[in-house]
């Protein structure tokens, strides 16, 4: 057991002789690390932020655990996995997202004694400089690529889409052929429990990766996790589902009652006149079923790690790469049936409008509801039960607080090479119920979307309006009320240091 914890506010420092590493006895072995991403999920998706989608292990992790209320993704799937992996922001100029002077959670580990897994998802290249199995982790099953066919993952994606064929493989080699009942949320699951058996027999600790692909399009389910949603949306539609979702997460003490609930975004058609209704309402079960496949999943993980012993000395995180999306590849078309896959569906921005309560927009914008998470975080006898934290903190934070956990050193050097210095802080305090010093800034870009807050002020571009917009969060989170014009100082204070921070991260853009 860990003795008192006299926690120094940590950043991406050498650590062996602060925080935690300093008050571990020396006989003791540092935690397992369970880091869980899951694909373009809402903030309100699951039960323990106000969902009504049947998430039962979510949900005890939560209540055993810690809620972060005010975690922060990069909006997006690439730049997000690039941020948690390297704890930078993304770099978008020559060279790509991962680079030879960037150093990975899974080299970072490595480095600190642990054994690596990466399960599922990883989109941030395959080439030798930028493949998982080349970048740190000891064992990686998984798709190389965004998004995939969840039964059959090299089936050709349709015209609409390109066409492509996506890339799957393990280790250094690629696999082009799947059994009759093959799932990629079971599969991936399949290759973290294998590797928690394996890692579980050495005298070392591990970092184990696992990033589902659900619930991203397209939206593929078993027939009986379908059937357990069927007919429930289309009795409420989109407006009503974000009402009582709201109105829990108001019950929870998730969100302050006094930020006003916005309108549904333009271009989600009101209920009452949505076309096709029985399609609409399975598109919305077949996505609950997917998340609920996935939480039924991570139970199967946690038990594994029960049954190794190893569930007492391990953190585990949740969260989602980005907030639910409106994308609508193919457009709104009733033939294609969400669930089978031989079809490919999408939930449209009516029900990604419910699946982001409280806050505005989607996936790739950087208002709230593009760039807000939940954050789950659970270690036995560490994190004291049903607490939340309502503290500030970003992907870039996840590599301090392991490398701080793992009593390892942020590399200067790297196979060579010399590494960019991490950007995030340490969790760590967080983690278990103390403060740290807050980031001065947080930034954010996607086509051409941008943010940048400071305390309790953040700043907004949105490349529909092509103007900034100010908003005060604490009194107003869900950014209705601009107050750009009656604050123009402010507002060109946080527009310079975005500008600023685009320049030094190779953005190659203006402010505007």
């Amino acid at each position: 057991m860990l003795a008192v914890l006299a926690l120094a506010v940590a950043s991406c420092q050498p650590l062996a002789k602060t925080g935690l590493a300093a008050e571990r006895p020396a006989s003791d072995r540092p935690p397992n690390l369970v880091l869980i991403m899951c694909d373009d999920m809402g903030y309100s998706d699951i039960g323990c932020y106000g969902g009504e989608i049947q998430t039962p292990h979510l949900d005890k992790l939560a209540a055993e655990g810690l809620r972060f209320t005010q975690f922060y993704n990069n909006a997006k799937c690439t730049t997000t996995r690039a941020s948690l992996v390297t704890g930078l922001y993304p770099r978008r100029g020559k060279g790509g997202l991962l680079r030879n002077n960037m150093v990975t959670l899974g080299e970072a580990l490595k480095l600190a004694g642990y054994n690596t897994a990466l399960s599922g998802k990883w989109h941030l290249g395959s080439d030798e400089g930028a493949h998982p199995f080349r970048r740190g982790f000891d064992e990686y099953y998984g798709l190389l690529d965004g998004c995939c066919n969840f039964f059959c993952p090299t089936q050709r994606d349709p015209p609409f889409k390109g066409g492509r064929i996506r890339t799957f493989g393990e280790n250094d080699r690629k696999i082009t052929e799947f059994p009759d009942d093959y799932y990629t949320t079971d599969a991936f699951t399949d290759h973290a429990i294998a590797c928690v058996k394996k890692f579980s027999k050495e005298d070392k600790p591990f970092l184990l990766h696992v990033c589902y692909t659900a619930p991203h399009y397209p939206l593929h389910a078993r027939p009986e996790d379908i059937e357990k949603y069927v007919g429930t949306y289309k009795r409420i539609g989109w407006e009503e589902l974000r009402k009582q979702r709201h109105k829990r997460q108001i019950e929870m003490g998730l969100i302050d009652p006094k930020w006003e609930l916005p309108p549904m975004e333009n271009e989600v058609i009101p209920w009452d006149v949505a076309p096709h209704k029985d399609w609409q309402d399975l598109r919305m079960a077949v996505y609950a079923a997917m998340i609920d496949s996935m939480d039924q999943n991570i139970g199967r993980l946690l038990a594994a790690l029960e049954e190794t012993g190893e569930r007492e000395n391990t953190l585990i995180l949740f969260l989602s790469d980005n907030g639910g999306c409106s994308e609508k590849p193919g457009g709104n078309d009733p033939r294609q049936i969400p669930g089978p896959k031989e079809y490919y569906a999408h939930c449209g921005p009516g029900w990604a409008c419910a699946q982001n309560t409280p806050f505005r927009r989607y996936k790739s914008c950087t208002h709230e509801g593009g760039v807000a998470t939940p954050l789950i975080a659970h270690w036995p006898g560490r994190i004291p039960p049903r607490g939340m934290t309502r503290d500030v903190a970003h992907i870039i934070d996840v590599m301090p607080t392991f490398l701080e956990l793992a009593g390892g050193e942020y590399p200067k050097e790297h196979a060579g090479q010399g590494i960019l210095p991490c950007e995030g802080k340490s969790m760590v305090p967080l983690l278990l119920g103390k403060q740290r010093e807050s980031h001065e800034f947080l930034f954010w870009e996607w086509a051409g979307n941008r943010a940048v807050r400071s305390g309790d002020w953040k700043a907004c571009w949105d490349n529909r309006r092509k103007q900034w917009e100010l908003y005060n969060l604490p009194e107003d989170r869900t950014e209705m009320n601009d107050l750009a014009d009656e604050q123009p100082d402010r507002t060109k204070r946080l527009a310079g240091a975005w500008t600023a921070w685009a320049k030094r991260t190779e953005l190659g853009v203006g402010s505007g």
